[in-house]
This record gives structure tokens, C-alpha cells and sequence, in this order.
């Protein structure tokens, strides 16, 4: 009989192995895209020349690959459209965990790390799709309410497309650990939840008078992890 969840998790590698805590980690690409779709900035690690940068952009999950796109005149993507080594590294914060000790402070958190080498998005019918995935990725239902990119858009937007084919997601959940001694102290000890939410829109100045916000505006909510 097929082991479907064997098959579901991405294969692991010397890169993806965890070394510290290994139990909060996983390799099933459930848990990992939904980390991923809920997120909306990654972190890209790569070297030029020795020199090492880490930039935050940008990015949608389309499957198993990861879209990240930005200006044509970006180093970073010009870079990386060069097909050299990079990571990526999304982390979500859901809570503060505050323990007896300082020591044993740490944060509810869930994280997705990728490796690899990204390629570019050249055809213009797929650069258009990838950039419709990003739009919906930050706000759904966005894209048929807007002017759509022009030629003149598409050719000064770079996208890249990295296969999420090594990585691994790494969480951490529940109270704090504290020393077995130290639990009887008279110290208040705990989760204090973190989310992030959606305030109320604030109106561009030169709207049109007659124009209410959408309800996707109106009533937006992050996606919330399905594993």
C-alpha cells in the first residue's frame, strides 16, 4: 500500500536537516505551503563576489514554486536570474512565550526555510500569471477591480521562480519550559498571543467621492494555516 504521507514530504537534505530541535520540524509540503500562504514577506539570503546579502520582498506560492518578482533594475534579481545558490526564509510570529526564567523565554512562531537556484519568468502570458498570484497572494479578488499591467509595466518587472523542492518548515507551539524547580515560583508565566489583523481602510485622498471600499477591503482577513 502507497504511503501517501511519505509522499507528501519533501525529500530531506544535509541543508534541511534540523540539527537543533529537530522535533519541531517538518517536511510535509501541507504544512509548509500553508505557512507560505499565509505569509507576505520572505527573506532571500545569497553572495555576490564573497559578499553576503539578505533581502526582504515580496511573493506567492503557485504549486510547488515560489514567485518572487520585482524591478528590472533590482541587483538582487538580476543576481539571482543568473541562476546562483540561494535561501529563503518566511517566518509567521504567533505568540510570546514568557516563562519562569529569563532563560526559557522564546516565541510561538512558525518558519519555512528553501534552498535552491531560481530561474526567470520570460514569456509574457506567464509573467502576467505570476503577477496576477502575487496580487491575489496579498489580497484576493484585487486583480479584475484594477488596470492591469501594460507592456511598458511587464517589460520593467523581473519575477523569478524557485521549485520548492528542498525545503523544511520548523514550529514552535504551547507553554513555556521551564526548570522543573522553578515552577513553584510566584512568577506569572504563559503565551501571549500575536496576530496579525487588518485595521480599518484609510480612503486615498483623491478617491472619487462616490466610491466605497470593496468587501474584500472591508472585511479582509489573513488566510489562516490549514495543517
Amino acid at each position: 500500500m502507497e504511503d501517501k504521507s511519505a509522499k507528501n514530504r519533501i525529500p530531506e537534505t544535509p541543508r534541511t536537516t534540523l540539527r537543533r530541535l529537530p522535533k519541531r520540524g517538518s517536511r510535509d509540503r501541507e504544512v509548509i505551503n500553508a505557512i507560505l500562504d499565509e505569509g507576505f514577506i520572505c527573506h532571500v539570503g545569497f553572495a555576490v563576489e564573497g559578499k553576503p546579502f539578505v533581502i526582504p520582498t515580496g511573493y506567492a506560492r503557485v504549486h510547488d514554486k515560489l514567485l518572487i518578482h520585482g524591478s528590472q533594475a533590482s541587483r538582487m534579481l538580476r543576481t539571482l536570474s543568473e541562476g546562483i545558490e540561494l535561501s529563503v526564509s518566511v517566518t509567521l510570529l504567533d505568540g510570546l512565550v514568557l516563562a519562569r526564567s529569563a532563560f526559557h523565554h522564546s516565541m510561538n512562531y512558525r518558519s519555512v526555510v528553501i534552498f535552491g537556484r531560481a530561474t526567470l519568468v520570460e514569456d509574457p502570458a506567464a509573467k502576467m500569471s505570476a503577477l496576477f498570484a502575487l496580487s491575489e497572494h496579498i489580497i484576493p479578488n484585487r486583480w479584475s477591480d484594477v488596470r492591469q499591467p501594460n507592456e511598458s509595466e511587464l517589460r520593467q518587472t523581473t519575477v523569478l521562480s524557485l521549485p520548492i523542492d528542498e525545503a523544511s518548515a520548523k514550529i514552535r507551539t504551547g507553554p513555556p519550559l521551564d526548570d522543573e524547580d522553578d515552577y513553584g515560583m510566584e512568577v506569572w508565566a504563559g503565551v501571549l498571543p500575536l496576530r496579525l489583523v487588518a485595521g480599518q481602510p484609510i480612503t486615498d485622498p483623491r478617491l472619487l467621492p462616490e466610491i466605497d471600499p470593496p468587501d474584500y477591503v472591508v472585511n479582509y482577513a489573513r488566510r489562516k494555516p490549514s495543517a
